[in-house]
């Protein structure tokens, strides 16, 4: 499996650095490419500095635009497969090897690193939220996601395909559960992450709460007009 490991990074200039040479140096076997989506702080400019692969989105496009920047620049370079890992340093690249294994064994055409498969959600806001997704997704499709905000992602050659040149594809739940309506074979394996130890996340509290009730929203109304995978 030629993969290709694409990181979104917006406004990391204090994570950026210490990902992709952790990666780099300890896990020298995989490709990579950071797609800066249009950043206002240095991470582009430290990107260059250091010799990075590097996609430089002029202007933000959110993190759909950003991953799908890196889908076609997979397809382009004949890769096999994409894992999305974010670039603020919460994903173990140590996972990487147990997902495509999964996903060579399973026949899965996207595999999520989940916190969630063998541990306990914490009570939290954002896990209620989290939970609610689950359920609405595993009723609507009959299958259980139990971290379906998870970032770190694999996806097949196909899958990649068409996020590559699809614009209706967001690497978010409501997507994961239109895939599955659609007869795509997801599994998860079990990970952990890292907490952000510099830098602000964009989903705040209120973010928080607004994508939850979008994701839900587009899952229970949204994903149903959408056409069928090409």
């Amino acid at each position: 499996m030629k993969l290709l490991i694409v990181i979104p990074a917006y406004n990391e200039s204090m994570n950026i650095e210490r990902v992709v040479d952790h990666l780099t140096h300890n896990f020298p076997q995989y490709d990579y490419v950071v797609v800066n989506d249009g950043s206002r702080d240095d991470t582009a400019a430290i990107c260059r500095k250091r010799g990075y692969t590097l996609i430089d989105l002029p202007i933000n496009l959110g993190l759909s635009g950003a991953v799908q920047a890196g889908m076609r620049y997979a397809v382009k370079e004949g890769y096999d497969a994409v894992l999305q890992m974010d670039g603020d340093g919460q994903h173990r690249p140590e996972y990487i090897a147990v997902l495509q294994k999964t996903m060579e064994e399973s026949g899965a055409e996207i595999v999520i690193g989940s916190r969630f498969v063998t541990e306990k959600k914490p009570h939290t806001m954002r896990m209620m939220g989290s939970n609610l997704i689950s359920a609405i997704i595993k009723i609507s499709t009959g299958k259980r996601i139990m971290d379906p905000t998870s970032g770190m992602r694999l996806f097949g050659r196909d899958i990649v395909k068409e996020f590559a040149y699809d614009m209706n594809y967001g690497p978010e739940p409501d997507t994961i559960s239109y895939l599955l309506k659609q007869g795509v074979k997801v599994e998860e394996v079990q990970v952990t992450m890292d907490e952000r130890i510099a830098g602000e996340s964009y989903l705040n509290l209120v973010r928080s709460v607004k994508y939850m009730m979008l994701q839900c929203f587009s899952i229970v109304f949204i994903q149903r007009f959408r056409k069928g995978i090409k």
